[in-house]
């Protein structure tokens, strides 16, 4: 069994909880995820089965959209409305004076990353040093913002409903918060749904339920989408046979003499049927193709 079946994480659920549960259904130990989603988000969760865990690493796209609810005039320990209320403030948020600071937050920037977080100081994940009372010092990351939607605005209620396109690492509730800042009233998030990651829609995604169904059904790897699809968008180079027994065994094949060349980045190889055998890169100095992750060892 070896693909990928992008999930819609349901509330309360941890990614850990999904996989868990899915370990459970599917009968399957092997099982990956792409990145975390809060337990209080929902949206898509790509889950790589058997063979398909080498790719969790090596994703050539690890964009993510967001959409987001957040309500102005309230500060949390957890920078969204589940955690302790620290500060509340009265707030007459004009639609234009949030969209002016919103899209100012787009581009690139330097991010703290939140005490409620996975992130790990000192080998300890940030959650557990915030349920201790803790707040320590945290390193800033710089993430990237490649646009931000305002979908809804209420001024009476002082809420708003924006939409996120994003590089990896960036913390949708921070930036809400960092907004909220800006704004000199505050602000947390109230909700937030995750509409695609590493290239898998909302709308491409399965619930546990019907998973569940599936394997009632017996037609759970028939929905498993070949890892192939992640990588069709780099650059493609097709080995011979001949040429592949020496790709697998680790013997480096000379540019020059297989006139390769001029292929800057990461690269996918595959063999003649089509199959994905690694990801590549062209190492012109050392006239050789470099391997970077082996992907498939089959026959």
């Amino acid at each position: 069994m070896t693909g990928i079946l992008p999930v819609k994480k349901p509330q309360k659920f941890t990614s850990f909880d999904v996989i868990g549960k899915l370990r459970g259904v599917t009968k399957t130990r092997k099982i990956g995820h792409s990145g975390t989603l809060d337990p209080m988000a929902t949206g898509v969760l790509p889950l790589f089965f058997g063979g398909a865990t080498k790719c969790c690493d090596i994703l050539p796209n690890e964009d993510k959209r967001y959409v987001a609810d957040l309500k102005f005039g309230i500060v949390t320990d957890t920078q969204d409305v589940f955690g302790k209320v620290l500060e509340e403030k009265e707030s007459s948020v004009s639609k234009e004076e949030f969209e002016h600071v919103m899209l100012g937050f787009i581009g690139k920037q330097m991010q703290t990353p939140p005490m409620y977080s996975a992130v790990k100081v000192n080998g300890r994940p940030l959650y557990d040093l915030a349920r201790e009372g803790k707040v320590v010092e945290r390193a800033q990351k710089e993430i990237e913002v490649y646009d931000i939607k305002l979908l809804e605005f209420d001024e009476h209620a002082q809420t708003a409903k924006i939409e996120v396109s994003c590089g990896k690492g960036t913390f949708i509730r921070t930036l809400i918060y960092d907004m909220g800042e800006k704004l000199g009233c505050g602000a947390s998030m109230t909700a937030l749904e995750r509409t695609m990651a590493a290239g898998f829609e909302l709308s491409e995604c399965y619930t546990i339920s019907e998973i569940e169904e599936m394997m009632q059904n017996g037609t759970f790897e028939e929905h498993l989408i070949p890892i192939e699809r992640l990588y069709e968008n780099l650059p493609k180079l097709v080995l011979s046979d001949f040429d592949k027994r020496l790709y697998r065994s680790g013997v480096p094949l000379d540019l020059q003499k297989r006139g390769w060349g001029g292929i800057s980045g990461n690269i996918a190889v595959f063999d003649e049927s089509g199959m994905i055998l690694g990801i590549s890169c062209m190492d012109e100095e050392a006239n050789e193709l470099k391997l970077r992750k082996m992907l498939n060892t089959d026959k």
